[in-house]
């Protein structure tokens, strides 16, 4: 079996998604975690919901509203060609956008529960001896979380790679800009090519088992979602 260039330059493709898309949904999701699980607002269901939404919404109805807010009549559109970034519909920058939106809940459910699991006492011992606030969550609250934080970030890395629908509406299907891995094994699967594309699916299959029995190999009693 030989792997074409083609099928190199979504791997990579795939890959840095991938990171990127996992180091954004840490730094953005953290914060977005830790005030689902302390805060008493009103909103925090409302939150929680539009979170969670990617999960039961198929990817092509949150591709194709993504696709419109951000291509040149919408909102985002207009933002984005007004700070000279012109539109990120069919660009790697669109990809990650999209990307992002699609995989939060994957990593801000599981760090959402390490905080609640962890409770408030800590924190609360951290008061008492005059910790301020940003210190107890770096020092106190971020440590006792990590387990959710690597699940988070495992999760969210594995699901990023498999992306089809959102990433196909959003970018299409531009070979070294937006043809990601599952979009290359579906341009074998329609050209017949099924050896190739045994051989890219099955690799996606056995990562996708292998980082889930890490998940649950790592803490068999954590609850994810």
């Amino acid at each position: 079996m030989v792997i074409t260039p083609e099928d190199w330059s979504a791997i990579r493709l795939t890959l840095t998604l991938a990171f990127v898309v996992t180091a954004v949904l840490l730094l953005a999701g953290t914060p977005i975690a830790w005030w689902l699980a302390n805060s008493k607002s009103r909103w925090r269901g409302p939150v929680s919901a539009l979170i969670t939404l990617p999960l039961v919404l198929p990817p092509t109805v949150l591709g194709f509203y993504l696709l419109v807010a951000m291509g040149s009549g919408g909102p985002v559109g207009h933002l984005t060609q007004a700070l000279g970034l012109g539109l990120l519909p069919f660009h790697f920058s669109g990809l990650v956008v999209a990307s992002v939106l699609y995989s939060m809940p994957f990593v801000v459910q599981p760090i959402r529960n390490a905080f609640e699991a962890s409770g408030k006492r800590p924190l609360e011992v951290a008061s008492c001896l005059h910790a301020r606030p940003l210190d107890a969550f770096f020092s106190v609250a971020l440590p006792l979380a990590r387990p959710g934080l690597m699940v988070g970030a495992i999760l969210g890395f594995a699901h990023t790679l498999g992306e089809f629908g959102v990433v196909l509406m959003i970018g299409g299907n531009i070979p070294g800009e937006t043809q990601v891995l599952s979009i290359q094994i579906y341009n074998h699967v329609e050209a017949l090519e099924y050896t190739q594309a045994h051989w890219l699916a099955g690799s996606l299959l056995v990562i996708s088992f292998v980082v889930l029995m890490v998940v649950y190999l790592y803490d068999p009693k954590r609850r994810v979602f």
